[in-house]
């Protein structure tokens, strides 16, 4: 992992994002980019399509507390900025840029508590960037970070492209869980041979456990959030399903509306 994005918009989550993204680059030894992107709601601005007051202002101060953070740490870092904020548009952008980088760090996003992008930023950045995607929640400390990892396991395309995508993660967490919620399959033809995770990842360096969850009367987005809190993790690794919205999987946009701790999304 080298090359990671934080989004940032001046709004009063994002030291937390830029405080977890800066803690990653540490750790890699990455270079980490920051890139102002927040929507306009200057009408005026939006017809002349140039920034207004109220966003140049905005930029200006994220940039200068991204310069003054990334000094401060030490940390090899460049600033990028969208060009203007047509919500139309700035989702989209946003989701283009990440594409480029190992990893993008995003904010948790939600109606009315993330006024600076529109409500479904978030799930269209991770669906649409093909990158693993890192929501930062808007409270709580970003440290510790990547340091007790629960990944969310089903076998499914999503959750090994998750699993995957978050190995520079795994393999330097002190302790790796495989979260599973039995569910019903379709058969499938013949018999296929028996496949084993926890020996893939060891391969990887990774010394992970497998953990079968009980399936019960809460949903399986709430007993995930729920066992990952007993069990100390501080970063939950997870897959979205295919498609063109979140509208088919409820439970990973509950996921995102309830975030008790950074959450790694690979769509």
């Amino acid at each position: 992992m080298k090359d990671i994005l934080v989004q940032l918009d001046g709004g009063e989550a994002g030291p937390r994002r830029l405080e977890a993204a800066l803690l990653l680059a540490k750790r890699y030894g990455a270079r980490l980019t920051g890139l102002f992107a927040q929507k306009e709601t200057d009408a005026a601005a939006l017809v002349a399509r140039r920034p207004g007051d109220r966003l140049a202002e905005a930029a200006a101060l994220s940039k200068e507390t991204f310069a003054a953070a990334i000094a401060e740490a030490g940390v090899t870092g460049r600033w990028l900025a969208l060009a203007h904020g047509d919500p139309g548009f700035v989702v989209a952008e946003l989701a283009f840029c990440a594409r480029y980088f190992d990893l993008a760090v995003i904010g948790q996003g939600g109606s009315g508590d993330y006024p600076q992008l529109p409500d479904d930023a978030v799930e269209r950045v991770i669906l649409d960037s093909g990158r693993p995607v890192l929501v930062i929640p808007r409270s709580g400390p970003a440290e510790p970070l990547a340091t007790r990892i629960a990944v969310a396991w089903n076998a499914s395309r999503e959750s090994s492209r998750a699993l995957h995508d978050s190995l520079p993660l795994l393999s330097r967490a002190e302790a790796v869980t495989l979260l599973t919620v039995p569910r019903q399959q379709s058969p499938m033809p013949g018999e296929l041979p028996e496949m084993d995770v926890i020996g893939h990842l060891a391969g990887h360096g990774v010394l992970a456990r497998f953990e079968r969850l009980p399936a019960g009367d809460i949903g399986v987005m709430d007993l995930l959030l729920s066992r990952a809190f007993d069990i100390g993790a501080d970063l939950l690794v997870m897959g979205a399903p295919a498609g063109s919205s979140f509208g088919k999987s409820s439970g990973t946009r509950f996921l995102l509306r309830h975030l008790t701790l950074p959450v790694v999304i690979s769509g």
